[in-house]
């Protein structure tokens, strides 16, 4: 019964959580434009494919991908989305920290998701408005498969343009690492400072 409560509370949390970050996500993005998150995209998705395409050793090519992913994308806004109502409790000093080892986590997470795209290419097809800026569709194609869909979100709400969310076969970025975080922190027990410590050493 506790474990189920738990559950339901940290649900009913991120939920509060992401409504309060709706205002910035989806804030008006009147500067930005169809070309400049293509733009965006071309050149991101250009940079990650050249470093998984390098050759590299596995610990280069994950610095590789935090740096490409520092570059392209919202950081802050993802991290902070991805924590929750945690980071209103959070001193400046664990944000800053916490931040930094969550630009660590994902990018050896997906870095290791991107290595399953050796061999293969990408390619934008199609660009569309939403409320939160763009969402660039690119097709990834194995040669001899067929090819499947990759999504970038990209906005400006918060002053430069980034992507802030990454959809890859119909699966959120976003939303699975806000479900993620929130379960490390569960285990836990809610100790931000041992999140960060492991999160460090997570991928």
């Amino acid at each position: 019964m506790r474990t189920n409560l738990l559950i339901t509370r940290r649900a009913f949390l991120n939920f509060a959580a992401a409504m309060l970050l709706i205002p910035a996500l989806c804030a008006p993005a009147s500067a930005l434009t169809k070309n400049e998150a293509t733009t965006l995209i071309d050149k991101l998705s250009s940079e990650i494919f050249s470093v998984i395409h390098s050759g590299k050793s596995e610990s280069v090519m994950y610095r590789e991908f935090g740096k490409v992913f520092n570059k392209y994308a919202d950081v802050p806004v993802i991290a902070r989305s991805a924590l929750g109502v945690a980071r209103r409790s959070a001193s400046t000093s664990q944000m800053k920290s916490y931040t930094t080892a969550f630009r660590g986590y994902v990018s050896r997470k997906y870095g290791k998701r991107f290595r399953e795209f050796i061999g293969s290419t990408i390619k934008v097809t199609k660009a569309r408005k939403t409320k939160r800026g763009y969402l660039v569709t690119t097709n990834v194609k194995f040669v001899g498969q067929a090819p499947f869909i990759v999504d970038w979100q990209v906005s400006d709400a918060s002053g430069k343009n980034k992507m802030f969310d990454l959809i890859i076969e119909g699966i959120s970025m976003l939303t699975l690492e806000r479900t993620e975080i929130g379960n490390m922190l569960d285990r836990r027990g809610g100790n931000l400072d041992k999140l960060i410590a492991d999160l460090k050493k997570a991928s």
